[in-house]
């Protein structure tokens, strides 16, 4: 008998999906949008609806490259993530580089909420009328976009601009379709009071407000800061919710030897009141089954004025601990606990 011919459209190795045998223990391919994008918070009276964790682009072209810094950015966005933040200050601006060439690449501009911190860049400081606009300009060039989305002011690196002055300047650019709503970074109360008032003349209200906080962190967001916002209905998106990493948990003992600038600000909360809460966090974390990051991003979240934290990834592992922090719900005695040992 000779030997049998098998043609080669019957070979195993060239058959189609749908003639190819499946074994019945391979996993179900899931199709559609993914879950999280289903789950959408208004940011302020801006109009938009975001994903309640912001991906901050901070350490983009800093610690991490382009190419971790696009799969951070993957890795968010098949979570269901749709806001990303960055400044116009971070790594001089290869932060932007590497957003607007993510946004290109995939083509998910106009499904993503772009959020920029101006007023911190080397060429062009402040918030003077002269040096927002071209701040502005030099960031959609390097975003490769005609709009941003959100544009928080940065008050904390200009305090002789006139409030006036630099809101009039923020509403030529949403006039001119650059800016879409507008937000604030270090911004007290009594300012805040004083822009709403500026509303009255026609120029355009900050909606948004970005103020460094976490359970560590509690004093930059004092409570007339919080009535202010709360009343004026600011959506607050604190930006170091895990006080540089230290609230994920891995960093528990001091490094010998010269501190880099990142072990300097992790050493900071080094110290029994950061061991207690690291302590509490874990067992927290045990009792959900979740890690101490997405506690931490839980308790942030269970707080009545935050609409969303920003938080920053090294590796796409780190965001999906995060995004576990959005399903948390921590009880009234979890978050009493909390609040306790982190006085």
């Amino acid at each position: 008998m000779g030997p049998i011919e098998i043609g080669a459209d019957a070979t195993p190795e060239s058959a189609t999906p749908s003639t190819r045998a499946t074994h019945p223990s391979a996993p179900i391919p899931v199709q559609g949008a993914p879950l999280g994008s289903a789950l959408r918070v208004a940011l302020g009276d801006g109009g938009a609806e975001i994903f309640p964790l912001i991906l901050g682009g901070a350490e983009f072209g800093w610690n991490v490259d382009l190419e971790s810094s696009h799969a951070i950015l993957d890795a968010y966005a098949e979570l269901g993530g749709n806001a990303v933040h960055t400044a116009d200050s971070f790594s001089a601006g290869r932060s932007e580089h590497i957003i607007g060439q993510w946004l290109r690449s995939r083509g998910t501009r106009d499904e993503t909420v772009l959020m920029n911190r101006i007023g911190g860049h080397p060429d062009n400081p402040g918030l003077g009328p002269v040096n927002l606009v071209r701040a502005v300009e030099a960031s959609l060039t390097r975003l490769g976009t005609d709009r941003i989305d959100v544009l928080y002011l940065d008050a904390t690196v200009d305090d002789v601009t006139a409030m006036e002055d630099t809101l009039a300047t923020a509403e030529w650019l949403v006039e001119a379709g650059k800016v879409r709503a507008v937000g604030a970074t270090g911004y007290t109360a009594a300012q805040l009071v004083e822009a709403r008032i500026l509303v009255s003349a026609g120029l355009p209200r900050l909606t948004v407000l970005d103020v460094p906080f976490n359970v560590l962190r509690r004093h930059e967001f004092d409570a007339d800061l919080r009535l202010v916002a709360e009343a004026q209905g600011i959506a607050v998106t604190p930006s170091h919710a895990l006080e540089h990493g230290f609230l994920a948990g891995r960093y528990r003992s001091r490094a010998r030897g010269p501190l880099s600038y990142r072990a300097a600000q992790l050493a900071a909360n080094l110290n029994r009141r950061g061991s207690r809460t690291l302590r509490a966090l874990d067992a927290i974390g045990t009792q959900l089954g979740v890690p101490d990051a997405a506690v931490a991003v839980g308790w942030l979240l269970a707080q009545k004025s935050v609409t969303a934290p920003i938080i920053n990834a090294f590796a796409p592992e780190h965001v999906e601990e995060l995004v576990q922090g959005v399903g948390v719900r921590l009880s009234r005695a979890q978050l009493a606990d909390i609040a306790r040992v982190a006085e």
